[in-house]
């Protein structure tokens, strides 16, 4: 495990960053919300990994360790809460939707000419707005058991190959019924639930580095871009195209 660094201040700021970059692990003594008004972040804890985008805001709950990587060409806005200020669940991340309001709202509380005063009347309707945003828990857990560790990184590590649960067990040395209990104790979820976020979740990265709807749907195990649309449209609330064009605009 690499270096954890520790700042006792989450930074209030703007940032932009180039598609594939990375922010080192660390972590702060206070509550951090990443939103990025383009391009998409993906976060990674001990926990899990999550993505914030456009219309996705990213709750991270003091103390925790986490790294980002940039996929395309990305607005990075980054607000700190005090620890005393708990509009969300501390215990994980939580993804919560960006509307239009929040979205502002996070966009200008990071302005760089704003003075202390109005940052701090817009940190606290930042505070109000948060418990009702509604949660979008689109996320991707970290396996305990080293068995379903390795059959999720057998999945991810090709998901154009449609692993079956039984072909999981049996590579792992387990049986199809364990698997499949671990899956819901562990992740909440089906083993078939799973493997869609885990496929959205690399859509939402594909479409943010410019790949066309079909080379995405190829790349990620869908068998035609008609399959695609329609799960990343069950899944997401939009179609890929929509996201695609949220994500890619207003580039820096």
């Amino acid at each position: 495990m690499s270096q954890i660094s520790h700042q006792s201040q989450a930074p209030t700021q703007t940032e932009l960053h180039a598609g594939g970059e990375v922010i080192d692990r660390h972590r702060h003594d206070e509550h951090q919300l990443i939103h990025v008004s383009a391009g998409v972040l993906a976060v990674q804890t001990e926990q899990g990994y999550w993505v914030a985008s456009p219309d996705r805001a990213l709750w991270i709950p003091a103390g925790t360790w986490h790294e980002h990587r940039v996929y395309g060409r990305s607005s990075v806005h980054t607000v700190g809460f005090p620890v005393s200020a708990a509009p969300l669940p501390s215990g994980s991340p939580t993804v919560v939707a960006a509307g239009g309001l929040l979205r502002e709202l996070i966009v200008a509380c990071t302005e760089a000419d704003l003075d202390a005063a109005e940052a701090q009347r817009i940190r606290a309707v930042i505070l109000d707005r948060l418990p009702q945003a509604g949660v979008r828990p689109l996320a991707l857990p970290v396996a305990g058991d080293p068995r379903l560790a390795e059959a999720c990184d057998l999945v991810t590590g090709d998901l154009r190959q449609p692993r079956a649960l039984t072909w999981l067990a049996h590579a792992v040395g387990a049986s199809p019924r364990t698997l499949a209990r671990l899956f819901r104790t562990e992740f909440g979820m089906t083993y078939p639930q799973w493997r869609t976020n885990a496929r959205v979740f690399k859509a939402m990265i594909h479409l943010a580095e410019d790949a066309t709807v079909t080379e995405t749907a190829h790349h990620c195990g869908w068998a035609t871009p008609s399959a695609f649309i329609d799960t990343f449209a069950r899944t997401m609330g939009q179609t890929p195209g929509a996201y695609q064009a949220a994500v890619t605009q207003d580039e820096p």
